[in-house]
């Protein structure tokens, strides 16, 4: 018997999980969602990857974002 996690963020990497959720609400909707700089000003997922994977509080409200996101659309 496979055992599949019930985590979201299981096997996903930080920028796979951004891609989607830029995807999915755009620069501007992600920005109001979450306010941070790097998604209001200039954004791009280099430099939006460069602030979240050095700034745990940002990192962790993507996240939780992300694990809404999976739960409203499987």
């Amino acid at each position: 018997m496979s055992h599949t996690p019930k985590d979201p963020l299981h096997g996903i990497t930080l920028e796979a999980l951004l891609t989607q959720l830029v995807a999915h609400y755009g620069w501007a909707e992600l920005g109001r969602r979450i306010d941070i700089r790097c998604f209001n000003f200039d954004p791009s997922i280099k430099s939006s990857l460069h602030f979240l994977r050095r700034t745990p509080w940002a990192r962790a409200k993507v996240e939780e974002l992300y694990r809404h996101y999976r739960a409203t659309f499987p």
